[in-house]
């Protein structure tokens, strides 16, 4: 740096000298506002993160949400599938016979699995009923045997040992079927 004194005799250096010493604290001050300016990006970079982190966040719990709503009674559900293929059996093997005589009570199992059928269809489960004839769709159907039936073709339906059921769009318990092998 220059003795002050220097430019007492020459105004144009003072002058200069002056500018210089502005221009100094300018760069500084753009420095400065560079790195206030990062800083904000900095931070406005962590900010835009952090909402898309707590929207991300939102969803899933929404999402976690809806599935303990429509799947957290599963297991109850699958449970209950026993007491309904049970009361299903028990109408299915009464004789005529038996229906003169335990006509009531026989209407009365009949009443409380048409009751169970609508609690599961109030709560998301619907019946899988495939019939004989059907094609075999592993899909949905658990094939329990094989079996070469004249008149069939290979993958047909041939007999029905349990009904399936769905939990919303979820495989509770697949149809239990025999499966023809006949070759086609």
């Amino acid at each position: 740096m220059a003795d002050p004194n220097d430019f007492l005799d020459d105004p144009e250096a003072a002058e200069a000298e002056a500018y210089a010493d502005e221009m100094e604290e300018i760069d500084e001050g753009e420095l400065a506002l560079e790195e206030v300016m990062q800083e904000r990006d900095q931070y406005k970079d962590r900010l835009m993160r952090a909402l898309a982190d707590a929207e991300n966040a939102r969803k899933r719990s929404d999402k976690d949400r809806r599935e303990a709503e429509n799947y957290g009674g599963s297991k109850l559900a699958r449970d209950m599938l026993s007491v309904y293929d049970n009361m299903k059996r028990a109408l299915e093997s009464a004789t005529e016979e038996q229906r003169e005589v335990s006509g009531p009570l026989l209407e009365g199992v009949d009443l409380t699995m048409r009751e169970l059928l609508s609690v599961f269809k109030k709560h998301g489960m619907e019946v899988i009923a495939p019939e004989v004839g059907d094609r075999f769709d592993p899909k949905v159907h658990q094939a329990m045997f094989e079996a070469p039936v004249p008149a069939t073709k290979a993958g047909d339906i041939i007999q029905v040992a349990a009904e399936g059921f769905m939990l919303h769009d979820r495989l509770l318990r697949p149809a239990q079927v025999g499966v023809s092998s006949t070759p086609a």
